[in-house]
């Protein structure tokens, strides 16, 4: 991924060489679409085996990726590090609504783009769901000169940032620095099609490599864009692609553009002009709006309370300010750390410490005792060392600590000082500092005035392949590590009517086991699954659903029974059914709830009755349940901070 390497620039020499390592790693990781063998990390990196094995151990340790065999697979938690750009960037969860309504009244796809150096990325997707849908992904980076954005952002360029296109331009003529993208080949419309008269025979006489290609129009389109004040997409990125895009301005700059893109098969690219572009405006119109009313209570709250405290760690800063070097503009952010976060995100941390209070890892360690959620100061400076010392030199601390400063931003947080990044993060100042100067060297953070930001490129860690990531994909791993350790069968499944259908299961090879695959339905009231699932739904009648009908001598019928029997379950977090669906099975199931407090699925244990007492289920079984469901919580909350998680 060329473009996302800041070439030139000579390593600093209190750059952390670990960290480097690290984020080459994740890289790799994320243009391998999220998940490589070792071996083949150790070629695309170019590192020697034992320093990729004690990389992807200690990214395990913090669970950004997860060891399956040979292979390391990017894992949720990553996604942290994206997050924290986007909440302080506050464009997503300002804008998000806006688009997505915009996505429903054209029955369009709708994105949401930020200016990433010479390239555009996604900050928001809302694609329509067709045989022929966008691919792209929240953090996929693009060539600006292939798209309807680029050439607005372009039009607030300086002649360093136009160089330094024509520098890259002439360096990656393919665009294989831009995976997301097909290579860039195809002439311009009209050229080289063997025309040979007029104009065209010089064109169709040159090689190849000569030919003007799809781009080669960009400095005329930003012109155009800058006289006309939008953009059009017309085929430059594939054949039938076509979108037209507007910026929402904050404060008289481009804060992001909104696009909408469409096929050929559906909107020429002068359609969307005169069909799509009236409605566009007046979403921008209400987009902007939004921006401006945040900014006035953002500016009417500094007033008040955060001026005289910023003027005093600025003051604290002066004294010793050596970190700060090179300008530029972004934003950071974190869902995962310091004051101010939602309450369930405090939750997430609970569950996360009564998982480590379990005990239970895979023999990476890839899950076990990280903090998560809000901590004390130097917490996570604690959980670094505390690793330190039980992994050994498996675990590279300087890349965990590195990492770590990313998340010390959030929202309400889109700058800080270095003595506030080390206040966040618990990290003495020299190592944050070292951590930070890192970082800008690689243009994830940007330094002005001694006040650091991150900036867009942080979501290329990993991002765009695990924002398509699915609750069943979640909770795979996890479901697979309660089934091994318990030997029984572990099922994921979601309330569809009113029955339950399984999207997740990992099934034992006993001679006598649980047989059910995924996609398949039962009713709901007779199993632990589908009762863990009515209690939580608001005014469950036992009258809305199908007849109660005995399914075993054990089945409960009587419609009283049934509703307190779902009091009963939602009072205690928990259904055990004991032979209701069938005579000796017998299944005890929990709730698994998304960030807002909702439950969104439930996992259960199933086993035949001669396995375990009722008693021994409740006492043996459910702990490791809860547990489990915990830690698909912690990864669900993380990876739905921004985007619908798809529940099946």
């Amino acid at each position: 991924m060329r473009s996302e390497i800041r070439t030139g620039a000579a390593v600093p020499a209190e750059a952390v060489t670990p960290l480097i390592r690290g984020i080459a790693v994740l890289r790799r990781l994320t243009e391998a679409d999220g998940s490589s063998s070792l071996s083949g990390l150790e070629r695309a990196t170019g590192l020697a085996r034992s320093t990729v094995d004690r990389i992807t151990a200690t990214l395990a340790r913090m669970g950004y990726v997860r060891l399956d065999g040979r292979d390391a697979v990017l894992a949720p938690r990553l996604m942290e590090l994206g997050n924290a750009y986007l909440s302080a960037l506050r464009l997503p969860r300002l804008l998000d609504a806006h688009a997505d309504a915009l996505a429903d009244e054209l029955d369009e796809s709708v994105s949401l783009a930020v200016g990433d150096r010479d390239g555009i990325r996604f900050i928001h997707q809302a694609t329509r769901r067709r045989a022929m849908s966008l691919s792209f992904r929240i953090g996929d980076l693009l060539p600006a000169e292939r798209t309807a954005p680029g050439p607005l952002f372009a039009t607030e360029w300086s002649e360093q940032e136009w160089a330094r296109w024509h520098e890259r331009r002439a360096a990656d003529p393919e665009d294989r620095g831009f995976p997301a993208v097909p290579a860039r080949s195809r002439p311009l419309d009209g050229q080289g099609d063997g025309e040979s008269e007029g104009e065209g025979r010089s064109d169709a006489a040159a090689p190849a490599a000569q030919l003007p290609t799809v781009g080669d129009d960009f400095e005329r389109r930003t012109a155009e864009a800058r006289e006309a004040g939008w953009a059009l997409d017309d085929q430059l990125i594939e054949p039938g692609l076509v979108a037209i895009s507007l910026p929402v301005r904050e404060a008289g700059r481009i804060a992001c553009v909104v696009s909408v893109v469409s096929h050929t098969s559906r909107h020429t690219a002068s359609d969307l002009q005169d069909t799509l572009l009236p409605r566009l405006r007046k979403a921008v119109t209400a987009m902007e709006r939004d921006l401006r009313e945040a900014r006035d209570v953002r500016d009417a709250h500094d007033a008040h309370d955060v001026r005289k405290p910023r003027d005093s760690r600025e003051a604290r800063e002066s004294r010793g300010a050596q970190d700060s070097r090179g300008a530029s503009d972004s934003r950071g952010a974190s869902d995962s750390r310091g004051a101010g976060e939602s309450r369930d995100t405090q939750e997430s941390r609970d569950t996360q410490e009564s998982r480590d209070n379990q005990g239970s890892r895979d023999n990476q360690g890839s899950r076990d005792a990280r903090p998560v959620g809000p901590v004390a100061p130097y917490g996570l400076a604690t959980w670094t060392s505390a690793s330190k010392q039980e992994l050994g030199r498996e675990f590279i601390e300087s890349l965990a600590r590195g990492l770590t400063v990313i998340t010390a931003f959030g929202e309400g947080r889109p700058e800080l000082t270095l003595t506030e990044v080390a206040q966040a993060t618990g990290l003495a100042r020299a190592t944050a500092r070292r951590a930070l100067i890192t970082l800008e060297h690689l243009g994830y953070v940007t330094a002005h005035d001694r006040v650091f930001r991150l900036t867009p490129r942080v979501l290329g860690l990993g991002f765009p392949p695990l924002s398509r990531t699915s609750l069943p994909e979640i909770a795979a791993p996890h479901l697979t590590e309660l089934s091994q350790r318990l030997h029984d069968s572990v099922s994921l499944a979601i309330l569809a009517d009113d029955e339950i259908q399984y999207t997740g299961r990992v099934s034992t090879s006993r001679i006598m086991s649980v047989h059910i695959t995924v996609g398949s339905r039962l009713p709901a009231y007779p199993t632990a699954l589908g009762r863990v699932l009515l209690a939580d739904q608001p005014g469950t009648r036992v009258a809305d659903l199908r007849p109660l009908t005995p399914l075993t001598p054990r089945t409960i019928t009587d419609p009283a029974k049934f509703t307190a029997e779902l009091d009963r379950v939602r009072k205690a977090g928990y259904a055990l059914v004991d032979e209701e669906l069938e005579e000796g099975l017998r299944s005890v199931a929990v709730p698994v709830r998304e960030r807002g407090g909702r439950v969104v699925a439930a996992v259960n244990v199933a086993m035949h009755s001669s396995r375990r007492t009722p008693e021994e289920c409740v006492r043996d079984v459910l702990p490791q349940l809860h547990a489990t469901a915990g830690r698909i919580e912690s990864d669900l909350r993380v990876a739905g901070r921004f985007r619908r998680v798809p529940l099946g």
